[in-house]
């Protein structure tokens, strides 16, 4: 439980930081962003890292002109700003666009598998996106809004390339498909890592199991790489040269999967084996284990807390309406005090009737399948509804 809290912790800083790369430095003077024709422009896409912000991958766009090489990057941020993390934990999660030196971008980790796209844009097109580049990454301009769906390290790029060629792309085409929703898509991209996805399903809500299109899917750089591949302008490739700039898996850089010992699945049903055992102790004595149910309670109160921040108060994305507070929510902490208070057993008992009600209500929409549960939830509502049940019983 312990590290059930600490990742949805980290969830709720980090959510937005999968597209930013681990060695990201401040921004390079804006004076470097000056070029003369003919210009190129490269779609570069890294492969998922092995650190939590890195495994959805990263996307940037590489311009060379005359000058030199430059790498544009729309996922950094900068921790010196002020008020950077309380920002940051409401949702604000400014992020800049920024001109990465080349030994920077050039010298991804080894094994993290990089690829360069080299795109067919004509002159102007290919000025046009330079040009819009070069303002973007000016003091005034270069920060922006970041969103993990709909505006990243991926999308911009995306954009900036559509916006270039006068019109938005088909990317129907594209035969890398991961899923059919969000959560389906960020579960693909996890799989390696269970108690990241356990707090991504957790803070995430219904928003992320409703169907997408083909080109919702390119928040995801890889998705973009590849359907960038399948398009054609006026008979001719969008992507003149694909190459290999640093060699490694197409799995990118990936721990090993948690064992499933190890797993929120199996923790959740250790706890639900010993809510389980209690519970027929308790029934037999006709008397409910105060310790045990503040201590479910007060945990499951507290990480109640936490989604209650980010649906009701926090402006972070998808994460509203999010139906885990049915059954994770700030008023459990009642039934974990309320147990110690000698004329609140009526009070108890009511507020028990109340958790067994929303329990059963949760049940309704994970069957609806108007919000996906991850599989180790519902052990773990079943142990809360199991220990109302005992309360209401026996007392």
């Amino acid at each position: 439980m312990k590290r059930l809290l600490l990742h949805m912790l980290l969830l709720a800083l980090t959510m937005a930081t999968t597209s930013v790369r681990a060695n990201a430095k401040k921004p390079a003077t804006d004076s470097t962003a000056t070029a003369t024709s003919p210009v190129k422009v490269s779609l570069i896409t890294f492969y998922p890292g092995n650190e939590i912000f890195e495994v959805f991958g990263h996307s940037e766009i590489l311009v060379t002109d005359s000058t030199g090489s430059y790498y544009i990057n729309y996922g950094v941020f900068d921790f010196n700003s002020p008020g950077f993390l309380g920002r940051y934990i409401m949702g604000e999660t400014d992020y800049l666009c920024a001109v990465m030196p080349p030994e920077v971008d050039g010298g991804v980790k080894p094994g993290r598998k990089m690829i360069r796209q080299d795109l067919n844009l004509t002159p102007q097109q290919a000025q046009l996106v330079w040009d819009k580049l070069k303002e973007n990454v000016q003091p005034q301009n270069r920060e922006y809004r970041y969103r993990h769906f709909s505006d990243n390290c991926s999308t911009r790029p995306r954009d900036m390339i559509e916006a270039a060629l006068g019109h938005e792309l088909d990317y129907s085409r594209c035969n890398y498909v991961v899923g059919k929703t969000l959560r389906q898509v960020m579960s693909h991209y996890t799989r390696n890592y269970p108690w990241e996805q356990f707090g991504i399903d957790l803070a995430l809500g219904a928003a992320c199991d409703t169907l997408i299109d083909s080109r919702t899917q390119t928040f995801v750089p890889l998705f973009l790489m590849h359907a960038l591949d399948g398009i054609t302008i006026e008979g001719s490739p969008l992507v003149l040269k694909s190459s290999v700039i640093e060699p490694g898996s197409d799995q990118g850089l990936v721990e090993p999967p948690t064992p499933w010992y190890l797993s929120p699945l199996a923790m959740s049903l250790l706890v639900a084996a010993l809510v389980i055992v209690l519970s027929v102790r308790d029934w037999r004595s006709k008397r409910p284990t105060r310790w045990f149910d503040s201590a479910l309670y007060g945990i499951a109160g507290l990480s109640g807390c936490i989604i209650f921040f980010l649906v009701f108060i926090s402006t972070h994305e998808a994460t509203s309406p999010n139906y885990n507070i049915l059954w994770l929510h700030p008023l459990l902490l009642l039934l974990a005090v309320l147990p110690w208070i000698k004329r609140a057993s009526t009070t108890l008992r009511w507020c028990h009737w109340f958790n067994i009600a929303l329990i059963a209500t949760m049940a309704m929409v994970w069957v609806s399948g108007l919000q996906a549960p991850n599989a180790a939830f519902i052990p773990l509502a079943f142990s809360l509804l199991l220990r109302s049940v005992i309360n209401v019983m026996k007392r």
